[in-house]
């Protein structure tokens, strides 16, 4: 592959990654509550999530995507509900030290790796790229094996590095609250904020 035909996909690929969304808005409202640690394994259900779409517009599987469309609408309203309890779980929580807090999420992280996968395989604007730019951006049927992984590594490093900025940035203002009042100010502000991503998930 061309190294100008990478660096066409890498900035339209970094400009969808990095434009507020869902995803962005979980990403931030976790870090936000448990520190950048814990929202490790859900970006890396949105990498797999990413990487299952990019196979399907690689392979000329977008006609089996929409004949699995249930399967689909399945995830994405699995996604939504998991998002909804954190959001839930989260209004509810009593104020506590933020370490404390953390320390809760211990052994989540099996689930958070499927609500991340399952959000970005029902994320309209993921679809989107994939299925209906992407293939106007690069020739499809023109990559060959060294291409692909290619564009998957690049794919991988823009969006670990994108998630990664976006929950440092709110780990880093998380560590600035200290008592258990601003603690629970944080908490229900990240409720809404994931309430939201459910809610633009869910209609779009």
């Amino acid at each position: 592959m061309s190294l100008s035909s990478l660096a066409m996909f890498a900035g339209i690929y970094a400009l969808m990654v990095l434009m507020p969304g869902p995803g962005v808005a979980a990403v931030v409202a976790r870090a936000l509550t448990t520190g950048a640690r814990r929202t490790a394994p859900f970006i890396w259900g949105m990498l797999i999530g990413d990487l299952v779409w990019f196979c399907f517009a690689v392979f000329g599987l977008a006609a089996l995507a929409q004949t699995l469309h249930g399967l689909f609408v399945a995830a994405k309203y699995a996604g939504v509900a998991y998002l909804m309890f954190i959001a839930f779980k989260l209004w509810t929580a009593p104020p506590a030290d933020p370490s404390a807090a953390a320390e809760r999420q211990r052994g989540s992280g099996r689930r958070l790796v499927g609500a991340g996968l399952s959000m970005t395989l029902g994320n309209p604007k993921t679809m989107m790229f994939f299925l209906a730019i992407l293939p106007h951006v690069l020739d499809l049927n023109a990559l060959d094996a060294a291409a692909f992984a290619e564009l998957a590594a690049g794919m991988m490093a823009i969006l670990s590095a994108a998630m990664w900025s976006y929950a440092l940035l709110a780990s880093r203002a998380r560590r600035m609250i200290r008592d258990a009042r601003r603690m629970r100010t944080v908490n229900r502000g990240s409720a809404l904020v994931m309430a939201g991503a459910a809610g633009a998930v869910a209609i779009g």
